[in-house]
C-alpha cells in the first residue's frame, strides 16, 4: 500500500534507527558513541571480523564501509529480513506506537495480485521440476548429466523441463484454478490480438527458474533442446514481477554465501553460475543474457565493495569487459570499484572448472586485474606510439577517460596514476633506445645498430598474448575519420561507393560498421544519417559508433562531424582517402623491404628499405600538415 510521506517521516523520527538494527546485531562498545547516536557493528549483510557497519540516529541511515550497503529503517527490514515494504512500515509504526493510516484499497488489490502472481510462478516451477523427472524429461536429464550437473545441484537450483507442447503448462495451471489473466500476466503464454488462442511461451526447453532478492520465482530462462530453435536461450518477457535489467541470476543465494566472506563474482550465464556453485563458488551471479546494466552494477556493490567481473575468453567477452569498464568508471568511489578476470581464450567458467577444477578457476580470480589496468590495456594494446604526437594523443585520451569519474578524490588519483604510467613507459622506451645505441639491448638492430624500441605500448610477451590479439588494438584514427565521415554524410558513401567498398580497413569493428552502411545504401530507400544510425544500433554496433565518434571528435577532425558542410566533408574525405590508400601501399612495401633485408642483408636491400622509410616519413609529414590545417581551420571558422 502507499503511505503518506508525513507518516513515514513521523515514525522514522520516533524510532532511532539503532533500535531497529539493534535487534539483529551486537554493537561494538569500543567504537560506538551512544551519546551521539553513533553506532558500529559487524555487518549483518556480509561476514566480517572487525566492525565496518555504521548507523547514525540523527540521520536515520546506515552504511557498511565493507560491502557498501546503505539505507533507512525500512530498507534494513526489507533487505535483511525479507519483509515487504508495507510489512516493514507496520513494524516500525508498532515500535513507534503510531497507528497505521487508512488502507489504500486500490494499492492493496495490486499487492494481492502480485502475491497471487508469485503463487502462479511457484506452481509453474513445480510443473517444470516434475516434467524434468518424468519420461518426457529423459533427454533433458541426459543433457544435464553430460554437462556434469549432479542431481543435488539440479534440485538446489530447481531446474526443470518444458515439454514440447503448446498447452501443457496452460492446462496444468487452469486445472488448478489459475485464470487466463494471471497466466498471461506472468508471461507464461504467448498471447495478443494477433494470436487467436494463447500457447505456452516455453516449449522443449530446459528451464532455469529466476528468483528475486527474497528467493521468490519471478521469471524463467529456457535453454532449447533442439538445434533448430530460433534462440538457444530465452528469458521470460517483462512482467509486473520481472524487469530484466534490475535482476541478477542467483542474487539471493550469492548474498547469503557472502556472509562467509569473499567478493561476489559476476559471470555471463546460468550454466556458469550453476557449475561454479557445484565447484564451491556459491557467490556467483549473472545478468540475464544482456550487457551489465547500472541497476545490476548497483546490486553487485550492495554485496561487495569490489566485485569481480568475469568474462569469457573470446573477442565478445573482451568487448563486454570494455563496456562494463565504461559503465563502472563514472560511478566508482573510495572503497567501491571493480576487478576484471578474463578467461583463457575459448573457455568460459563452466569449461574451466570441468577441465581444471576449482583450483583452475581460483587462479583466474587471483589474477583479476583492477579497472585502471583494463583501461590502460584497452587504450594501449597494439598501439604504436613512436612520435611525440602519438604519445600526446594517448595522454589526452587517458586524461579524458579519467575525467569521466565523478568522485573528485578518485578522479585525482586516476589522473595521477595514468600520468605515471605514461611517463614510466615512455621513459623506459627512451632508455631502451639509448641502451641499444650503446649495444646494451637485445632488441633487433637495423642498419647502423639502432634498436627498434619504444614503439609498442605493451611488453613483447603481452603483445603476443591472446588478450591483446583479441582486443583488436587501438582504433586507427585515419580509419575512424573515414567511417565517421561516411556515417554522418551518407551521400558521400553513395557518391564514392566503389572506393568505400574497396577500403581495406584493418579494424574489425569499423569494417562491420562499413558493411552496415553499404547494406543501408543497397536496400533502403532513405539514405539519411538517421537511417544509418538506426541500422548501426540494430546491428549491435552502437558502442563502436560512440567510440569512433568520440575518437574523431577529440582529435578535432571537424569535417567528419554532422555539422560540417557537405563540400568541406567531401574535400576532407577525398584527402583522407588518398592518404589512407597511399599509407596502406607503403606499409605493404615497408614490410616486404624489412623481410628482404632480414633474409638477405645486402647493401641493395638496405638502400631500398631506407628509400621506402623516407617515402613513409614524407607521407606522414604531408598527413600532419593536412590534418593540422583542417583542425585549425575548424577552430577558426567557428570562433
Amino acid at each position: 500500500m502507499r503511505f503518506p510521506p508525513a507518516f513515514l517521516d513521523e515514525i522514522r523520527d520516533r524510532v532511532p534507527i539503532s533500535s531497529v538494527i539493534g535487534t539483529r546485531v551486537t554493537w561494538d562498545r569500543r567504537k560506538t558513541n551512544a551519546g551521539r547516536g553513533d553506532w558500529w557493528a559487524c555487518c549483518p549483510f556480509h561476514g566480517e571480523k572487525s566492525p565496518s557497519f555504521h548507523c547514525e540516529d540523527k540521520k536515520g541511515r546506515y552504511h557498511c564501509f565493507g560491502c557498501g550497503v546503505s539505507g533507512d529503517h525500512f530498507r534494513f527490514l526489507t533487505e535483511l529480513d525479507g519483509l515487504s515494504f508495507p510489512e516493514a512500515v507496520e513494524k516500525v509504526a508498532e515500535m513507534a506506537g503510531v497507528p497505521m493510516p487508512a488502507r489504500d484499497v486500490q494499492e492493496e488489490r495490486r499487492a494481492r495480485e502480485r502475491a497471487s502472481l508469485h503463487d502462479v510462478m511457484e506452481l509453474a516451477t513445480t510443473f517444470f521440476e516434475d516434467k524434468l523427472q518424468s519420461a518426457e524429461g529423459a533427454r533433458a536429464r541426459a543433457y544435464l548429466r553430460e554437462r556434469g550437473l549432479q542431481p543435488a545441484t539440479q534440485k538446489a537450483f530447481r531446474l526443470g523441463f518444458a515439454p514440447d507442447s503448446r498447452n501443457a503448462l496452460k492446462e496444468f495451471l487452469a486445472a488448478r484454478g489459475v485464470d487466463k489473466d494471471q497466466i498471461e500476466a506472468c508471461g507464461l503464454v504467448r498471447h495478443g490480438d494477433d494470436i487467436p488462442v494463447s500457447y505456452d511461451y516455453f516449449r522443449d526447453r530446459i528451464m532455469f527458474p529466476i528468483p528475486d532478492s527474497r528467493g521468490r520465482i519471478i521469471a524463467f530462462g529456457g535453454r532449447a533442446m533442439s538445434s533448430d530453435a530460433l534462440a538457444k536461450y530465452m528469458n521470460s518477457p517483462e512482467t509486473e514481477l520481472f524487469h530484466k535489467g534490475n535482476v541478477l541470476y542467483n542474487y539471493a543465494r550469492a548474498r547469503k554465501a557472502l556472509q562467509k566472506g569473499g567478493s561476489v563474482i559476476q559471470v555471463e550465464g546460468y550454466m556458469d553460475v550453476i557449475a561454479l556453485a557445484q565447484a564451491g563458488f556459491e557467490n556467483a551471479v549473472a545478468p540475464l543474457g544482456t550487457a551489465l546494466t547500472e541497476n545490476q552494477l548497483e546490486l553487485l556493490w550492495r554485496m561487495s565493495p569490489e566485485p569481480i567481473l568475469c568474462f569469457d575468453g573470446d573477442k565478445a567477452g573482451l568487448k563486454a569487459a570494455w563496456r562494463a569498464a565504461d559503465l563502472a568508471l563514472p560511478v566508482i568511489q573510495p572503497g567501491r570499484s571493480v576487478r576484471f578476470a578474463l578467461m583463457p581464450e575459448g573457455q568460459d567458467p563452466d569449461d574451466l572448472v570441468k577441465a581444471e577444477g576449482a583450483a583452475g578457476f581460483r587462479k583466474i580470480l587471483d589474477e583479476a586485474r583492477p579497472l585502471a589496468d583494463l583501461l590502460w590495456l584497452r587504450e594501449t594494446s597494439g598501439g604504436v606510439f613512436d612520435t611525440p604526437e602519438r604519445r600526446a594523443e594517448l595522454e589526452k585520451t587517458l586524461r579524458e577517460i579519467s575525467g569521466r569519474i565523478r568522485d573528485e578524490s578518485v578522479r585525482f588519483h586516476y589522473q595521477q596514476e595514468m600520468r605515471e604510467r605514461v611517463q614510466a613507459f615512455f621513459g623506459s622506451a627512451r632508455t631502451e633506445k639509448r641502451r641499444g645505441e650503446r649495444g646494451g639491448s637485445t632488441g633487433w638492430k637495423g642498419p647502423g645498430g639502432v634498436t627498434q624500441a619504444g614503439r609498442l605500448a605493451v611488453s613483447e610477451s603481452l603483445a603476443r598474448s591472446a588478450l591483446v590479439k583479441r582486443s583488436g588494438g587501438v582504433m586507427p584514427l585515419r580509419e575512424a575519420v573515414l567511417v565517421v565521415t561516411l556515417v554522418n554524410h551518407p551521400m558521400l558513401a553513395e557518391e564514392f561507393f566503389d572506393d568505400v567498398e574497396r577500403l581495406e580497413l584493418t579494424h574489425k569493428d569499423l569494417r562491420q560498421m562499413r558493411s552496415v552502411l553499404i547494406d543501408v545504401l543497397a536496400h533502403q530507400a532513405a539514405h539519411d544519417r538517421a537511417a544509418v544510425l538506426a541500422a548501426i544500433e540494430t546491428a549491435g554496433l552502437a558502442p563502436v559508433w560512440e567510440r569512433a565518434f568520440e575518437h574523431v571528435r577529440r582529435a578535432g577532425h571537424w569535417p567528419a562531424l554532422e555539422t560540417a558542410a557537405i563540400d568541406d566533408a567531401r574535400q576532407a574525405f577525398l584527402q583522407g582517402l588518398q592518404l589512407f590508400v597511399s599509407e596502406r601501399t607503403l606499409q605493404a612495401e615497408l614490410k616486404e623491404a624489412e623481410a628482404a633485408l632480414a633474409s638477405e642483408p645486402t647493401e641493395e636491400n638496405y638502400r631500398h628499405l631506407v628509400e621506402v622509410q623516407a617515402q613513409f616519413r614524407d607521407l606522414q609529414a604531408a598527413e600532419a600538415l593536412i590534418e593540422g590545417f583542417g583542425v585549425l581551420s575548424g577552430r577558426g571558422g567557428r570562433s
